[in-house]
């Protein structure tokens, strides 16, 4: 974070020299590439795309309208599809938007759903690919940067080097993130937090980098990346193709889709395709594309950029039906041209060369060597807490707020009198019903502040396959049970005491251990929701609304289980309210002798004189059922972890789709 300044007034000036401004490299980072190098020394690769098309099915109308919802039409995303690259080539995808770049990505890298129609061949060194395999092939970067804020460069790698090797020791992982460190030009942010919204940290393109060095670390041949430099100042945008570049030329095949880059960057690809409406307009190396774009007819104009020119030249303009037809004629007789051209036939023979290779190099896996479950899970889990706990507004917000909410609380009651006329009874019931009602929803508002960046973190990192989703789901709760206890036990702590409720130790502890379940279950239920739910706002309402139909339900505070209907009895036993409001009555009330210090009391203000008439009367038979209330009652945390585990299993094949 304090190098960033000092980095940027590095920059040069002079934009001729972006490429130097990346080559150079320390005499130590050259010594970590030469020993990478060295334990690797692969073979070259080659990448072979051949016929890929891509169709969906959508609705044709909304759901409300069942006779348009009901018919489908079919869309062409990718039309047959297809090029070469070889090792220590990068190629750069133009098109735009809705050109289908993107798409075509997400089918090399195995990241289509079953759902649709996914049709073509992917070779590797002649071998074809299953489609089982093409994400243990390619790395992927995504166009955003999920990193985790308050974790340094270095430590962000770390853990990421964690989950994917297994038979590493820590030196060696070590050794390795300083490899893709040095490789990527962050040994100098090394110890800088990776930063946020809320605080700054390192540049945009160090974190793109930082994203990159991620993708490296599981020593990938084929590197996919999806807008690179989306969000980036030109100079940084072009820097991060020269690294790129720099990438390819060690061995390995960097393809990037990028938007409008500068035309100084038109000699650092090694080859270059144009999409438009899904299919292959044309691909070849830079000087080809001058050359080809020339003979049918359209130049480029001197101090223009070629990218934008041939871009515009191929794009189909849907601002008018005449202007659709005329540019979608144009785009179709520069693609009928590449598909008759050389440069198209080189391409095709360049495929059939490297299928018919009698000796055939293996297909270079990513690295397999990922440890087991559990080690995975206690690398998440100290991810999690290291990152989250450095958060201390956060950490002293989750510890506190209990304790703001039983100041409110404390204050409007003062204390607590054993005189019925008093409101003895009611001033009791009504903490009672304090505690078991908003402890829930602190635990929701801790959840819909947190888990979303963990859960956008864990849906790329589990479809790069380095782990599970329900695994980062676990680490989160495991995370959060020694804070909700603590936060808890310093509420009850002041509460309990303060207003004067039975003073009795074990009672305390039995009163702790009653609203801990109702806390932890709010935070539980909002991250189950998260899973299967895209928007916390929606998880907010729907886990608030479930809180107050369970207190209807099953405190019988809104009315009396004696008078309930049958179908709310039923349903009031697979609500917790109902076990924690029966515990808390029969802590509190078992045993409480009260007084009735009125002279004209009111017909019936002093009937209760014990705190057992209290419970038989509201809760008849909760005495006897305490210890099995106990056991219900802590069996919606086990049930709920299920849940959750289904839910984010759901959430793969969602996120897949």
């Amino acid at each position: 974070m304090n190098n960033i300044d000092s980095v940027q007034a590095e920059e040069p000036e002079d934009r001729s020299k972006v490429k130097e401004s990346f080559s150079y490299v320390s005499e130590e980072k050259r010594s970590v590439w030469r020993d990478s190098r060295e334990e690797r020394s692969e073979p070259s690769c080659s990448l072979s795309v051949r016929n890929i098309s891509y169709t969906v099915s959508e609705r044709v109308g909304p759901w409300w309208d069942l006779p348009t919802y009901r018919k489908r039409w079919t869309r062409q995303i990718l039309n047959d599809v297809s090029f070469h690259v070889d090792s220590g080539q990068i190629m750069g995808i133009l098109g735009n938007s809705g050109s289908g770049k993107t798409t075509l990505l997400d089918a090399i890298s195995g990241r289509i759903g079953h759902r649709a129609t996914l049709l073509g061949e992917i070779f590797i060194n002649g071998r074809k690919l299953k489609r089982a395999e093409y994400p243990d092939c390619f790395s992927y970067v995504l166009q955003s940067d999920n990193l985790l804020s308050y974790l340094t460069v270095e430590e962000t790698l770390t853990y990421t080097a964690q989950l994917a090797l297994r038979k590493h020791s820590a030196g060696a992982i070590k050794k390795k993130v300083s490899a893709a460190m040095a490789e990527l030009s962050l040994s100098h942010v090394a110890n800088s937090v990776i930063g946020g919204r809320i605080f700054p940290g390192i540049s945009g393109g160090e974190r793109r980098r930082v994203s990159i060095a991620s993708q490296l670390l599981q020593d990938p041949r084929v590197i996919l990346l999806d807008e690179p430099t989306t969000g980036l100042d030109s100079m940084t945008a072009n820097q991060i193709v020269v690294l790129l570049a720099q990438l390819a030329r060690r061995n390995r095949i960097v393809i990037v889709t990028i938007h409008q880059p500068r035309s100084e960057l038109f000699r650092v690809f090694s080859r270059i395709a144009i999409m438009s409406r899904g299919e292959l307009v044309f691909c070849g190396q830079p000087g080809e594309m001058v050359d080809f774009f020339s003979q049918c007819g359209y130049e480029c104009p001197d101090y223009c950029n070629p990218f934008d020119i041939y871009v515009d030249f191929t794009s189909v303009d849907t601002r008018s039906s005449e202007r659709e037809a005329a540019t979608f004629s144009r785009m179709h007789e520069i693609t009928s041209s590449y598909q008759r051209s050389a440069i198209y036939q080189s391409m095709l023979g360049k495929i059939e060369q490297s299928l018919q290779r009698e000796e055939k190099p293996v297909i270079p896996f990513k690295s397999k060597e990922s440890p087991n479950g559990a080690a995975k899970l206690e690398v998440l889990l100290r991810r999690t807490t290291r990152n989250l706990s450095r958060d201390r507004m956060g950490v002293l917000m989750r510890l506190s707020q209990n304790l703001i909410y039983g100041l409110f609380v404390a204050f409007f009651v003062m204390h607590l009198d054993l005189d019925v006329a008093k409101g003895a009874v009611q001033d009791r019931i009504g903490i009672i019903y304090q505690s078991i009602g908003a402890s829930p929803y602190t635990g929701m508002l801790n959840a819909v502040a947190l888990f979303p960046a963990l859960r956008a973190i864990s849906d790329q990192e589990s479809q790069d396959g380095l782990y599970s989703k329900w695994q980062m789901f676990l680490a989160y709760i495991f995370h959060i049970l020694p804070f909700s206890i603590l936060s808890v036990v310093i509420f009850t702590s002041f509460l309990y005491w303060t207003v004067g409720m039975h003073p009795d130790t074990i009672r305390f502890l039995c009163f702790t251990a009653v609203v801990l379940v109702p806390h932890i279950i709010g935070e539980l239920l909002t991250v189950v929701l998260l899973g299967v739910v895209q928007d916390p706002n929606m998880v907010n309402t729907g886990v608030a609304l479930l809180n107050i139909a369970g207190i209807c339900v099953g405190s019988g505070f809104l009315r009396s289980t004696k008078q309930m209907p049958e179908v709310f009895k039923l349903l009031s036993y697979v609500t917790f309210q109902k076990y924690s409001c029966e515990l808390l009555i029969v802590t509190e009330f078992d045993g409480l002798d009260f007084t009735c210090n009125v002279s004209n009391p009111l017909p019936g203000a002093c009937l209760v004189t014990h705190g057992s008439q209290i419970i038989d009367e509201g809760y008849p038979g909760a005495l006897s059922r305490y210890t099995l209330d106990f056991v219900l009652l802590y069996s919606f945390l086990p049930a709920l972890l299920l849940l959750g585990m289904i839910s984010f299993k759901i959430r793969d094949k969602l996120v897949r789709h």
